[in-house]
């Protein structure tokens, strides 16, 4: 998908009102690696569509360690969603890359829906990759070890694997960096032994 926007638009048949409403609620911007999108504490109030680049969510605790909640590569969506938009986020939203990203007013689906209902099994598509990566994280943080939480990262995440530096993929995992130059070298060790 190469716009958000201009997939959300083609269903407007020819309501200006719907038109009107798109066009309110989001925005095309260029960002530089490292801009910060999205701070933790700020309220919860735009969502980002992913045209070109990579970005990430994550929050980091009081001992000021950052963990990285997921990654945003191309045709995807990052944000901090929660059902309770008074709540500030708990989320910074970054760049790691040069990007191109679609802002969307987080208030966009729910009022794109009111007007148009029939979108709603369109909008449950769009956040597809990142409801299914998300559940699958969550399975995988209550037991597997880290060699198989990074096994699954490369199945999720497998146009980003060589693209994020590997402190950022030990973040995603939970671990530390020598402990994933480990789990990488042992991969690597036992598909050599296997071929």
């Amino acid at each position: 998908m190469d716009s958000l926007i201009d997939s959300i638009t083609q269903f407007a048949s020819g309501s200006t009102e719907f038109l009107a409403l798109v066009a309110r609620s989001s925005s095309v911007k260029s960002v530089l690696k490292g801009t910060i999108l999205h701070r933790n504490d700020e309220p919860i109030s735009r969502a980002f569509f992913v045209r070109k680049g990579c970005l990430r969510s994550y929050s980091i605790d009081t001992k000021g360690k950052e963990h990285i909640f997921m990654f945003a590569p191309e045709g995807w969506t990052v944000g901090d969603f929660v059902l309770d938009s008074q709540r500030k986020a708990g989320l910074f939203v970054d760049a790691i890359e040069d990007s191109e990203v679609e802002v969307l007013d987080t208030a966009l689906m729910e009022n794109i829906l009111q007007l148009k209902p029939e979108l709603s099994v369109g909008a449950l598509r769009m956040f597809r990759n990142r409801i299914s990566v998300l559940q699958r994280r969550v399975i995988m943080l209550m037991s597997p070890t880290a060699a198989e939480r990074y096994e699954d990262f490369v199945t999720a995440y497998p146009s980003i694997v060589q693209l994020v530096p590997q402190r950022m993929i030990a973040s995603y995992l939970g671990v530390t960096p020598e402990a994933l130059s480990k789990i990488r070298g042992e991969i690597a060790k036992n598909r050599q032994q296997r071929s």
